[in-house]
């Protein structure tokens, strides 16, 4: 049966479109510019009470959620985005709560937030936001008007920070985002650093209670929210990500399409029929509905033949039917995909540096001991954590050039990195483990040696005890 059947075939599958769902603007257009909003900031835990005034100057995004302008701060000049969004007294805002934890170079800042009301007595929240100018789906339209295609060092860049604020807000804050879609990208068009925004439909997944299936942009909607799965994880924002780097080699949506149903339609195209065990990982309520059966279409061929092989295997790896099969945002980070990033003399087209990739913080003491002797194998945050203590500690030292030219080397992360991390492991943790071999500005011994140490009981001892030397217990 061909693909051009599918959609009289699954019909039954009554899936909710996207039609069911009507959009409402909150305080229609315009209404917001050329107005002057004060407001005050501080007042709390001794701060002194400082008024801030910004005059709001054209409306930069609009939809169901509210409205978004671009605003300048009178005080200092800055510009920043205000986010306004209809509030509902009875209940905090998850949004606003979302934001507040958030603190990471690849994800939008909340600078501070205040509250307003209109004549009708309607509360509103507004957040203040870092404005950033350009999205990424901007970007790809530029080049298609342009009729070009996208640099490759472009889509290395932003699908490694995109992947990099997946890393963040899955590992270290447990927060699924659900919303990922190049909309939601921002990009400074000068540096090309990226930033994750709109945390609206953001939330922290709980294993055993239920979610709402209809989330995420259809054109990135991951196939187990089509099937109407309830209890995902955050591989859905895993999906959304492979299609956002699809899309930026192919410069269109790979998935385009126009109604819930057929959003199925396209994947299955491209990824063939799924078997009964992808389904029941998708959504067991599915195993017994019958598929047409479809053939595969290989990922060679579904981009430009001069498409690096490494691009390729990419994709193939974060749009996988199994959620539990599709790789994890950290383990895209050391992707061969992204060598080029890690050479130091890598620039953009115009020369320029790149944005900072690796400015990760010795943030350790959010971390449980557990957590980080556990993850440490397979975790690129504590790596950060790990690169930034042992920087403090030894500076540009042989021993720590030597750990960061084998980590612009590795091409098979899994076989090195647990072995590069637990050797920066242990030279962080030296004083306080009292393991010679590691002291000073001279490297002794071997990774063999290093793992060995640390597979063993008495190791386990002594490395939580030098983090609650370094951190307090």
């Amino acid at each position: 049966m061909g693909a051009e059947k599918l959609p009289d075939q699954m019909n039954d599958l009554k899936i909710r479109d996207d039609k069911e769902v009507e959009a409402t603007i909150i305080n229609g257009k315009g209404t917001e510019t050329g107005h002057i909003i004060v407001t005050t900031t501080g007042g709390k835990n001794g701060q002194p009470k400082q008024t801030v005034s910004y005059m709001a100057e054209r409306i930069v995004g609009q939809g169901s959620f509210g409205i978004v302008f671009q605003a300048k701060c009178l005080e200092t000049g800055e510009t920043v985005a205000i986010k306004k969004v209809l509030q509902d007294k009875r209940y905090k805002n998850r949004e606003l709560q979302t934001m507040r934890l958030l603190d990471h170079p690849n994800v939008v800042a909340l600078k501070h937030c205040f509250f307003s009301t209109t004549e009708k007595d309607e509360l509103y929240l507004n957040l203040v936001l870092e404005y950033v100018p350009e999205t990424v789906h901007r970007v790809v339209k530029h080049y298609n008007k342009m009729n070009q295609r996208m640099p490759l060092i472009y889509v290395k860049l932003y699908t490694y920070q995109i992947c990099r604020a997946l890393a963040y807000i899955h590992g270290s804050i447990g927060v699924c985002h659900r919303d990922i879609k190049p909309q939601n990208l921002l990009v400074n068009p000068h540096t090309h650093q990226l930033k994750l925004c709109d945390f609206g439909s953001a939330k922290v997944l709980v294993k055993g209670e239920p979610n709402i299936s209809y989330i995420c942009s259809r054109y990135y909607r991951a196939p187990e929210l089509i099937f109407g799965a309830t209890e995902y994880t955050t591989a859905i924002d895993i999906w959304s990500a492979g299609c956002v780097l699809a899309e930026l080699m192919l410069g269109q949506p790979l998935f385009p399409g126009e109604s819930g149903v057929d959003q199925l339609v396209e994947i299955i195209k491209v990824l063939g029929t799924p078997t009964r065990e992808e389904i029941k990982c998708m959504n067991p309520n599915y195993t017994e509905f019958k598929f047409p059966q479809i053939k595969a279409h290989p990922w060679h061929k579904v981009f430009h033949k001069r498409m690096p092989p490494e691009a390729v295997d990419l994709v193939s790896r974060l749009l996988q039917y199994s959620p539990n099969l599709r790789c994890t945002a950290v383990e895209a980070l050391v992707h061969p995909f992204f060598d080029e990033l890690r050479d130091p003399g890598t620039r953009l087209p115009n020369c320029r540096f790149l944005p900072p990739l690796f400015n990760f913080k010795p943030n350790v003491h959010h971390c449980s001991v557990s957590f980080l002797i556990d993850d440490v194998t397979g975790n690129m945050q504590v790596w950060g954590c790990m690169q930034g203590l042992f920087q403090e500690q030894w500076g540009n030292s042989l021993i720590f050039l030597e750990l960061n030219q084998i980590l612009l080397d590795i091409r098979r992360w899994k076989e090195i990195l647990s072995q590069l991390l637990l050797v920066i492991s242990l030279g962080a943790f030296s004083k306080a483990m009292n393991f010679d071999a590691y002291k000073g500005n001279s490297y002794q011994g071997s990774f063999i040696d290093v793992s060995s140490y640390l597979t063993s009981g008495e190791s386990r001892k002594k490395m939580e005890g030098g983090l609650k030397y370094f951190y307090g217990s």
